[in-house]
């Protein structure tokens, strides 16, 4: 079971939240300049947080069925021209229901979806991905348990289907070997579309990670370019020994970008030509953004193509941070860490010198004994079509206070979190839909639909 995924040194998780419509005073600080010290705002008022209890479900989940599906190049994902979005207004009294879809998971850290499939493939960190379909379990997509090192911050991290999966049948994991290093390979489906190939595993990357058990980062994501984006953490331990995140000769610490549908240089991939780093010395190509220390979840807006960065903090701050892709999609963006925690100095405590970083959309402080939070889980900007109200808001969670926050996608460039009372829960992943509706995974084994 995953325990404190993604900050270090486990303190353990806190006793749930009670729900209750409430305006939530949350120590957060949205604007700080380095080293030195700024009024710190806190949270707007939120609506309220209903949890259904769940349905026993009893499915039982069958072998995988090996086979061959065929392979073939990839295009860009079609996208439509981004319109100007509205800011929503403030969540002042809307109901947040959660509703369970599924349970008896497993470790589940996370849901994907393949383009223009209705089904949900739940991760689980112990080394499955299990269909959801008609609300129901129905067996196990995928199963590598033995062929990873699993739990704690390890396991199977990362699901992502190719934007052409309806006729190719690729998709790509990302596990932790029982070296702990961080892996990412390719299989295809099996002539049973509820089932994938387990034979027809093929390594695109391998990142060596030696020294500490965690910060091995998590989800992998296609990019609406159709290259394949990879978080990395900064290599383990706390405050970043190794100075991983400003290192630009390693890829731990960053966001890589790479194209799967090409190999060159003796690779698996190819290293796209307009990354900010290609042909420069001592720099790795593959590099996009950096100066991460533990991107556990990112994710793409559907409609604009921004690219949101939930980056775990170290003792005091949790981060959200913002690429537009009028502003270049990430390119090149240094995010500070680790001489940078948020909007704070980090390494050196003060002085610092945060010329060239980028700060952060918005920021959480962790509060007293980490009551307000200690690990964040990235989520989604809401796009889908059953709850208008919440159109056009970036919704992620907290994996230790189990308390729900949002900002505006079309807000201001650095923003105070809206906190919703917590959940009950202990978050440990989002999910996305074919229709854009969002889901969450959480300790209890229970697939929640949010909304």
């Amino acid at each position: 079971m995953m325990r404190r995924i993604l900050n270090s040194e486990g303190r353990g998780s806190l006793p749930s939240v009670t729900f209750a419509t409430i305006a939530l005073a949350l120590v957060t600080a949205v604007v700080a300049a380095c080293g030195t010290s700024t009024a710190t705002p806190t949270a707007s008022e939120g609506g309220f947080v209903s949890v259904a209890p769940p349905a026993t479900d009893t499915a039982t989940a069958p072998a995988t069925a090996p086979a061959t599906a065929p392979a073939a190049s990839a295009t860009p994902m079609a996208s439509a021209t981004p319109a100007a979005t509205a800011i929503p207004t403030p969540l002042l009294d809307v109901s947040i229901n959660l509703s369970p879809v599924a349970s008896g998971f497993a470790s589940a850290i996370g849901v994907s979806s393949a383009p223009g499939d209705a089904r949900l493939f739940v991760i689980q960190q112990t080394g499955q991905v299990v269909i959801v379909s008609g609300g129901k379990r129905d067996g196990i997509f995928l199963d590598i348990s033995t062929r990873l090192s699993c739990c704690g911050e390890r396991g199977l991290l990362g699901l992502a289907f190719h934007p052409e999966y309806a006729t190719n049948g690729r998709f790509f994991v990302r596990y932790t070997t029982p070296a702990g290093d961080v892996r990412v390979s390719e299989f295809h489906v099996s002539t049973d579309p509820n089932r994938a190939d387990a034979t027809s595993e093929k390594v695109i990357i391998t990142i060596p990670h030696p020294s500490f058990a965690n910060h091995n980062g998590g989800r992998i994501e296609f990019g609406p370019d159709g290259y394949l984006y990879i978080g990395t953490g900064d290599g383990g331990s706390g405050g970043d020994p190794n100075n991983h995140g400003q290192a630009l000769n390693t890829l731990l610490g960053k966001l890589l970008r790479i194209d799967v549908d090409h190999a060159a240089g003796g690779l698996a991939y190819a290293i796209p030509d307009d990354n900010p780093f290609v042909g420069q010395a001592g720099k790795r190509g593959e590099i996009w953004s950096y100066g991460l220390r533990n991107p556990y979840t990112f994710s793409f807006d559907r409609e604009t193509h921004d690219l949101w960065i939930a980056d775990v903090g170290q003792d005091a701050y949790e981060e959200v941070d913002l690429a537009t892709a009028a502003g270049g999609g990430g390119r090149g963006v240094n995010y500070g860490w680790s001489v940078m925690e948020g909007n704070h100095c980090y390494k050196p405590a003060t002085g610092c010198d945060a010329t060239g970083m980028a700060p952060p959309l918005a920021e959480y402080a962790h509060g007293s004994g980490d009551a307000i939070g200690c690990a964040i889980i990235g989520g989604y900007v809401y796009r889908g079509s059953a709850h208008p109200q919440l159109s056009g808001r970036y919704f992620f969670g907290d994996y230790c206070s189990g308390r729900i926050w949002d900002v505006a996608a079309a807000g201001p460039v650095q923003q105070t979190p809206q906190g919703l009372p917590g959940s009950g829960l202990q978050i440990t992943g989002w999910g996305q839909d074919v229709n854009g509706e969002l889901y969450l995974t959480a300790t209890n084994g229970v697939l929640y639909q949010f909304g």
